[in-house]
């Protein structure tokens, strides 16, 4: 059986790295080669806003050597993948157009949802421990330079995910100033960090019991805990044993750390507030075990390559996480469940009747799924300007699995379910999108303006529908007793539109009683 090899390169807030994996149907993912290079673009950009010559040239010079690699191995396909660090700096686009000026590699930015999501499919590989852990409250936490992570999941099920701007590298470059004037480093990096722990905790934790935490995203504590013999057969560590740790580490200055770890002084100035951001979500959470994988961002990154090219199955379903945080959000902001189930029922029915018209597959029916959830969100905020407050609320929070331009997307559809729809090329239309995009909002707005037409009512009169395209007409099939005098009124309004994007009229046809 034929084996791809694939190559993942990850460019992140002080190292970047390359890893090539082999992968086959038969035997899975393996990793073949890793190449790291240290490289803090983090420092330039938490310290001017921008990331500097030097650091360009020394990231031009790293991704040509990849190049050079990949092509020594032969890859079939590779992904090169920048995180926040990349994506805060000013002059961002500049430096990767001389990348792929001087390397050929074209490097993208992750949103910060979507490295999370390959942070936590990394985890994939993993299917039993992990399926075995997230069945207790489990906390996992991905520390990078920049930010950090946290996804809360409870009985298999994704509660929340959130980011906190308060990654290692960033606190470290923000403490510069006041660092020498005080031998409490540790209170420094607490008082920093530890409202947003306190709000988070409020927000989600409540009666909530975590039980576990899986920590993402840094080596460096991994390193360390090897080092001193804490780290148990399966990779875990309790919290006794962290703590030992902590404690012998965390009131060194970095030079004495550097000495006794036998590390770099640059790793041991940021391993000390990694070790303090750990220790306090561990204590506000009250996680009794410590689950390091020892996973990084590539190997999610493998693992989706590898999922979409039908290379690889997953017994765990990242696609209902997707629904599952966006029906959170909804909860948050008291959207009515009962309406939001009758729509998404008519919708999905209208989606599956008409792929030889529509030509989308199963990521857009996700998106339409998404933006039926949440398409009520902004009536918590203002009745009148609801359409308004729903796209500010889905631009502005973050749905794991989904990029920066998914949730324009359905923040769009969202927004045009009421509002007069925004032709391509307005100048009052809220961001500049492509063509294939401008018709997907289309499409989807179409279909959920008519699958919310028949429930206006809010009352669920349809008992059972069917769809069924036939000739110029897509005739809606509806088996009830109620009153539909409203929906069938609302309905023309919202067939002229759905007419104009398709070229198929929607038609209700009443379904015959015995």
């Amino acid at each position: 059986m034929a084996i791809t090899r694939f190559a993942a390169i990850d460019v992140g807030s002080y190292h970047v790295s390359m890893d090539i994996y082999e992968i086959s149907p038969k035997a899975g993912i393996r990793q073949i080669d890793e190449v790291r290079s240290r490289l803090e673009i983090g420092r330039d950009t938490y310290g001017t806003g921008k990331i500097g010559y030097d650091s360009t040239q020394e990231l031009c010079a790293v991704l040509h050597d990849f190049a050079g690699i990949m092509k020594e191995y032969q890859v079939d396909a590779y992904r090169a993948c920048a995180t926040s660090t990349l994506q805060e700096a000013k002059n961002v686009w500049i430096v990767l157009d001389q990348v792929y000026q001087k390397t050929g590699i074209n490097v993208e930015i992750l949103s910060n949802s979507e490295q999370r999501f390959y942070g936590y499919k990394s985890l994939a590989a993993k299917d039993a421990a992990f399926t075995k852990i997230i069945q207790k409250g489990t906390a996992i936490i991905e520390i990078g330079g920049g930010n950090v992570q946290i996804s809360l999941f409870d009985k298999d099920a994704l509660v929340t995910t959130q980011n906190f701007k308060m990654g290692s590298l960033r606190i470290r470059e923000r403490l510069i100033p006041v660092e020498k004037e005080t031998v409490y480093y540790e209170h420094l990096v607490e008082e920093l960090i530890h409202n947003d722990i306190l709000s988070f905790k409020k927000l989600h934790l409540k009666e909530r019991k975590i039980d576990n935490i899986i920590l993402l995203g840094d080596v460096f504590i991994e390193t360390l805990l090897k080092k001193k013999s804490s780290m148990e057969e399966n990779r875990t560590v309790s919290r006794e044993a962290f703590m030992q740790v902590y404690e012998g580490i965390v009131h060194k200055s970095p030079e004495q750390a550097a000495v006794e770890l036998g590390i770099s002084l640059e790793f041991a100035t940021i391993l000390v507030p990694t070790l303090i951001i750990c220790r306090v979500f561990i204590d506000e959470m009250g996680a009794d075990t410590l689950w390091l994988p020892g996973t990084q961002l590539n190997d999610g990154v493998s693992y989706d390559y590898a999922q979409k090219q039908k290379l690889i199955k997953s017994t765990h379903n990242f696609e209902n996480d997707i629904l599952v945080s966006a029906r959170n959000i909804a909860k948050r902001y008291m959207s009515n469940k009962s309406h939001t189930q009758a729509v998404a029922e008519v919708a999905t029915i209208i989606f599956d009747s008409m792929k030889k018209v529509h030509g989308m597959g199963s990521r857009e029916k996700l998106l339409l799924q998404i933006a039926v959830i949440l398409h009520d969100c902004g009536k918590y905020i203002s009745m009148s300007n609801a359409a308004e407050c729903s796209y500010a609320i889905i631009m502005s929070t973050e749905i794991i699995g989904l990029s920066h331009m998914e949730r324009e997307v359905i923040a769009s559809v969202v927004r045009f379910n009421s509002e007069p729809f925004k032709y391509y090329g307005e100048a009052d239309s809220k961001s500049a999108i492509d063509r294939d995009t401008y018709m997907l909002i289309g499409k989807l707005t179409a279909i959920l303006r008519v699958a919310n037409a028949l429930d206006r009512s809010h009352k669920q009169k349809v008992e059972e529908i069917k769809a069924a395209v036939r000739e110029k007409e897509l005739v809606l099939t509806i088996d009830t007793q109620e009153d539909l005098t409203l929906e069938e009124g609302l309905l023309t309004e919202k067939a002229d539109f759905f007419e104009e994007v398709f070229s198929i009229r929607p038609r209700l046809r009443r379904k015959k009683r015995r």
